[in-house]
């Protein structure tokens, strides 16, 4: 047993190090060995903050693995190396503030080297020196890494903002619950808010209960960590200085989809729907839990890679990405794809940049055009106030 001291802002205490749970310590670690230094998400001056979503990369060994689903003319040339190309051109492309991965970023069944393959697979964004979050899916524990190394391996990479667990709640389920804020624009009002907050969460990869089989869920742990950071953050955005009335957006990322992605069919969604919702055999009731926050516009996800689609349930968008990697299954003829989600400002009656104003999304092709499909606008700060209101008449 080894003493340990721990520093937190305005407080230094001395703890047991055997009784903190090691993702605490692999998460002092990562600060310690950074600075200290988290980089800050901030709106750019041009009101605007872009994501830009990869979900599914299914990253094997390079240019060794092969790719499936794909069309005959393709198949002897293609490889790992086409969903690194594929990352590249999405981020000259769109040129993102932050790179999302939601899960299964590696296949561990055909990775030899769990640890090599991350790196990678995250190669394209580490290069980009833009930020970049990731959670993890049902297949990234596959090889020689557990769930638990996979992500304190993640958190060491260059550039990331990702976190193996809160360090404010001692017991959590799964590796990768954590949340960043995206403050207004430098020099406005806003500089010292989050205007937009996004929550990552591990959805688990199988059961582990005995009489409960298929997939995993976002569990009580983590909804309550989950409910305590949304209230926290709206407590902060509805206090002075530049007081709010609602609670700033916030948009959640994890890679099973919930129950709730199963509501819709062609008549209520925008994308498509080739397969099943493959979510847990359970509901957790994790969507029940984002309605009553308050403040989750859309959740964001992967894992059915033939369904692409986004709907809209009681105030939510409900978004798969479409399956980007090519050693994934997918559909021949059927272009991989990437999701992009923008937030964009208001102006304030002074002319300068205030809160979120809307968040719209679309996807792009992997073809020679990188085609862009199936614009939309998932949340409108004007649409939410009318339909609080029950206008009459109008759009």
């Amino acid at each position: 047993m080894t003493m340990k001291e721990v520093k937190i802002p305005f407080l230094t205490v001395v703890v047991v190090a055997a009784l903190l749970p090691i993702w605490v310590l692999a998460a002092a670690k990562q600060q310690h060995q950074k600075g200290g230094e988290t980089k800050k998400l901030r709106f750019g001056s041009d009101g605007q903050f872009k994501i830009l979503q990869v979900a599914d990369m299914h990253y094997g060994n390079g240019k060794t693995t092969t790719c499936l689903d794909v069309l005959p003319s393709q198949f002897p040339t293609c490889s790992d190396l086409n969903t690194t190309a594929f990352v590249h051109r999405m981020i000259q492309a769109e040129k993102p503030n932050l790179i999302v991965f939601t899960g299964d970023n590696i296949f561990g069944f055909d990775a030899a080297d769990a640890a090599k393959s991350l790196n990678e697979a995250y190669a394209p964004a580490i290069s980009s020196n833009i930020p970049w979050a990731a959670v993890l899916g049902n297949h990234d524990q596959e090889s020689d890494l557990s769930r638990e190394g996979v992500m304190k391996h993640i958190v060491g990479l260059q550039n990331t903002l990702a976190q193996v667990n809160p360090l404010d709640q001692d017991v959590i389920d799964g590796f990768g619950n954590y949340n960043l804020e995206v403050s207004g624009v430098e020099g406005s009002g806003f500089e010292n808010k989050s205007v937009l907050n996004l929550y990552f969460l591990d959805s688990g990869d199988y059961s582990t209960v005995p009489s409960i089989g298929g997939y995993g869920w976002i569990k009580p742990s983590q909804q309550y960590w989950f409910e305590r950071t949304s209230a926290k953050l709206r407590k902060a955005y509805t206090s002075k200085p530049q007081a709010q009335k609602a609670p700033a957006p916030g948009l959640t990322f994890f890679h099973i989809p919930l129950p709730e992605f199963g509501s819709f069919d062609s008549s209520n969604f925008t994308g498509v729907r080739q397969e099943g919702i493959s979510s847990a055999s359970v509901n957790s009731g994790f969507f029940t839990t984002m309605v009553a926050a308050g403040d989750v516009k859309a959740a964001f996800i992967g894992h059915d890679h033939l369904n692409d689609f986004c709907g809209e349930l009681s105030g939510i968008n409900l978004c798969y990405a479409g399956g980007f990697g090519y050693h994934a299954y997918g559909k021949a003829g059927w272009d991989r794809r990437s999701r992009v989600v923008v937030a964009s400002l208001e102006k304030s009656e002074k002319g300068g940049w205030g809160a979120v104003k809307s968040i719209k999304t679309w996807k792009r092709l992997d073809d020679q055009h990188l085609t862009a499909i199936d614009g939309q606008v998932l949340w409108s700060k004007s649409s939410a106030g009318t339909r609080r209101k029950k206008t009459v008449g109008g759009t």
